[in-house]
């Protein structure tokens, strides 16, 4: 028997509505999934909304469960919280995590999903994806004891690596943006804010996330000599212009990409992506995190917040989205 089940498309760059779809029986290596909440990804799912993904990136950007092609109609997304309704007894009627698209019930390889921990409430677990995403950064920027770090861009993901960075012992961790308000968000974590301005020089360590040219141009200032700044934004179809004269050479500086579809080279060979998610997921006990979430919607009314998302100023971190 099959069942009517609720998924958000993007039927046009620009464009988005809720389709009804049928649910088959599933297999006997696969789950129900009774979606509680999923999140939005503002960067990326605000490019993929507007139809800004490069078609040199159609292949490697697909989410692991989309339906359908760049730039649309797509069914897109990878921040889902539910609770299994069917599969193996030792998952009924637990809480896990999928990198499945927006929809009020999916089916899954039962290997697809992630255990919520106990302390973890399904509420704040919609941020395993970005979590994920800042614990790679690390990996690859490789920060140590007592280093000076700089974090530009106070975005829900620079927010998670600033938060990761604040417990390494002796750093001194700073998050910088132009937009005050973040400052209230960095105090809720327990980190330093600055703004660009009154920012502080010669950083060990630079990460950049704030999806802006002109971030990227304060990342390199605050750089000291011989560091690297860790690229965390995807700029999509944009070209993004860098400062490469000046002290850019004299100074040493690197740029250096980091970007969650690969295990940094120093992990590959002892963790795997299933790993690197259970940490993730055990990292979000901290009830700090919840102030990452700035705003919450019914399901019905995602084709209008996606719109409102993908031009909104930067106040919103994570939109979480209940069903």
């Amino acid at each position: 028997m099959q069942e009517d089940v609720r998924a958000f498309w993007v039927t046009a760059p620009g464009r988005g509505e809720i389709r009804t779809e049928s649910l088959a029986r599933p297999a006997a290596d696969e789950v129900v999934v009774r979606t509680v909440y999923s999140a939005v990804s503002r960067g990326t799912e605000a490019l993929v909304f507007t139809g800004n993904v490069p078609a040199t990136e159609w292949q490697r950007m697909r989410a692991p469960f989309q339906a359908g092609d760049f730039p649309a109609p797509v069914k897109y997304g990878y921040a889902s919280v539910g609770v299994v309704e069917h599969g193996p007894p030792e998952l009924i009627g637990r809480s896990v995590f999928a990198l499945y698209p927006h929809q009020s019930r999916f089916i899954v390889p039962a290997s697809a999903v992630h255990a919520v921990p106990g302390g973890v409430p399904p509420a704040r677990a919609v941020l395993a994806a970005n979590m994920e995403t800042a614990v790679n950064g690390m990996w690859d920027a490789r920060p140590h004891v007592g280093d000076r770090i700089a974090v530009v861009g106070g975005g829900t993901v620079g927010c998670l690596v600033a938060w990761l960075a604040s417990r390494i012992a002796g750093c001194m961790v700073e998050l910088v943006d132009i937009n005050p308000r973040r400052g209230a968000t960095a105090a809720a974590l327990g980190v330093r804010f600055s703004d660009a301005r009154s920012a502080r020089k010669n950083a060990d360590v630079v990460f950049h996330a704030s999806g802006s040219p002109e971030g990227l141009e304060i990342a390199l200032s605050l750089a000291g000599f011989e560091s690297t700044v860790t690229e965390l934004s995807w700029f999509g179809d944009t070209r993004v212009s860098m400062p490469l004269g000046g002290a850019f050479h004299s100074r040493r500086l690197s740029i250096a990409s980091s970007q969650v579809g690969t295990v940094p080279p120093a992990q590959r060979g002892r963790w795997s992506h299933g790993r690197r998610m259970q940490l993730a997921l055990s990292l979000l006990q901290e009830p700090a995190l919840d102030a990452l979430i700035t705003g919450e919607s019914d399901f019905d009314a995602l084709p209008e917040v996606m719109a409102w998302l993908a031009t909104a100023p930067g106040e919103t971190l994570c939109h979480r989205i209940r069903y």
